[in-house]
């Protein structure tokens, strides 16, 4: 009877773990994978053995299934550590980053004049996006991780992993109050709009309190890659606008205004 209690629970753990290591077609970038399968295969390997300890004491008649017990504890273990463990060094390997890194850049998305702000984060993650790529409902984004692809962050993907769109003609924000969705050419103030992004950068980030600043329109909107900055500034500031078009925008992030008012930051 206990061997069949044993084959039974192995065989429905196998079942389950081909469903969790599934590649269910999402639109996370390949660190992001990589790392949630480790963490499926430290979950059914907990599972097995928690299962196996609670069969050990529940069962009178262990006889010579002492050793099955302890394989069935030890191998799980094993995988699941050299898993995570072969996990991490290869996301290591094959990243651009050769390691985890952590890059912030301030955001501000307005639509005809309006601010726009993203969905508030649910649940005990308190993100929008991934573990690597998100925003913690404070105008910033966040790269907290290894980046496998530079394309991985660029700004079109925090868009898409924050579920919302931006291309060149076509921008989608998810809101506490709905999709906000503008497209080039609709009327903003009773004149056709376009999309636009803004991106002040730091000419010399190395001088700390004298630093530098210039804004650029950035013409391709959806590969934009931000600075490599923990800190804003000197990390960026991007401004996403639905407006008439123009070569300047007078928006500006909020860090940015006050680093202008302390005297640390000056416009070229």
């Amino acid at each position: 009877m206990i061997e069949k209690k044993f084959l039974a629970m192995v065989v429905a753990l196998l079942c389950i773990l081909p469903l969790v290591l599934a590649d269910n077609g999402n639109i996370f970038d390949d660190g992001v994978m990589l790392k949630a399968r480790a963490m499926s295969v430290i979950m059914v390997s907990s599972i097995l053995v928690t299962a196996v300890v609670i069969l050990a004491i529940i069962s009178r008649k262990l006889g010579n299934h002492k050793r099955m017990l302890f394989l069935l504890m030890l191998i799980p273990v094993i995988v699941a550590t050299f898993y995570t463990a072969g996990t991490t060094i290869y996301l290591n390997q094959i990243s651009v980053t050769k390691g985890p890194v952590h890059w912030h850049a301030d955001f501000e998305v307005w639509n005809c004049g309006e601010k726009v702000d993203f969905r508030n984060p649910q649940g005990l993650s308190n993100r929008v996006g991934t573990p690597v790529f998100h925003e913690h409902d404070d105008f910033r984004i966040h790269v907290e991780g290894v980046v496998v692809k530079t394309e991985d962050v660029s700004l079109g993907n925090f868009f898409n992993v924050a579920g919302g769109t931006l291309t060149q003609d076509t921008l989608q924000v998810p809101t506490n109050k709905g999709v906000v969705l503008s497209n080039d050419g609709d009327l903003c103030d009773g004149k056709p709009g376009k999309i636009q992004v803004f991106a002040y950068k730091i000419d010399n980030p190395e001088e700390h309190g004298d630093w530098i600043f210039t804004q650029q329109k950035i013409e391709d909107h959806s590969s934009y890659l931000l600075s490599p900055y923990s800190l804003v500034p000197p990390g960026d500031c991007i401004i996403i606008e639905f407006d008439q078009e123009k070569e300047k925008t007078d928006k500006i992030c909020t860090t940015y205004q006050v680093a202008i008012d302390q005297g640390e930051l000056h416009g070229s």
